[in-house]
C-alpha cells in the first residue's frame, strides 16, 4: 500500500483502541469486585460481578462479537479496492457508536444504547454494502 493510509484504516485501528480501553476499564472496575488471591490466581472458580462493572463487562464482551465483523469487513473491502463514501461513513459510524456505547451502557440508559448498538450496526452493514458495489 502507497501513499497515506485510508482513513478506514485508521477507523480500524481507532476501534482496536477502544477495544484496549473497554478491557481495562472493565478489568479495572471488576478487579475492585474480586479479592486479590482470586484474581492473582488461576481463576478456577467464577466470580460473579455487579452493577457498573457488570455493566462494563458485558459492554466489553458486545463489542467482541462486533468488532470482528466490523474488522473483516474493513479489510475486505479494502482489498477489493471499495473504499469511498459509503466505506468512509460506515466505518466512522461504527467507531463513533462504540466509543459512545460504553459509557452509556455504564450509566444504564437502556433505550438510548440499543439506538447506538444499531448505529453501529447500520455502519457495518454500510462497509458491507459498500463492498458488493
Amino acid at each position: 500500500m502507497s501513499g497515506d493510509t485510508p482513513v478506514e484504516l485508521k477507523l480500524l485501528m481507532a476501534a482496536v483502541i477502544i477495544g484496549l480501553v473497554q478491557l481495562v476499564w472493565a478489568a479495572a472496575a471488576g478487579g475492585g469486585q474480586r479479592e486479590m488471591a482470586w484474581l492473582l490466581g488461576p481463576r478456577d472458580e467464577p466470580r460473579q460481578i455487579v452493577g457498573v462493572a457488570a455493566r462494563l463487562d458485558r459492554a466489553f464482551k458486545n463489542f467482541l462479537e462486533t468488532f470482528p465483523l466490523f474488522a473483516a469487513a474493513i479489510i475486505a473491502a479494502g482489498m477489493a479496492n471499495k473504499y469511498g463514501g459509503m466505506t468512509f461513513y460506515g466505518a466512522g459510524i461504527y467507531v463513533v457508536s462504540r466509543a459512545l456505547f460504553v459509557p452509556i451502557y455504564a450509566s444504564g440508559v437502556s433505550i438510548v444504547r440499543t439506538l447506538v448498538w444499531t448505529a453501529s450496526m447500520v455502519g457495518i452493514v454500510m462497509v458491507i454494502l459498500a463492498f458488493f458495489r
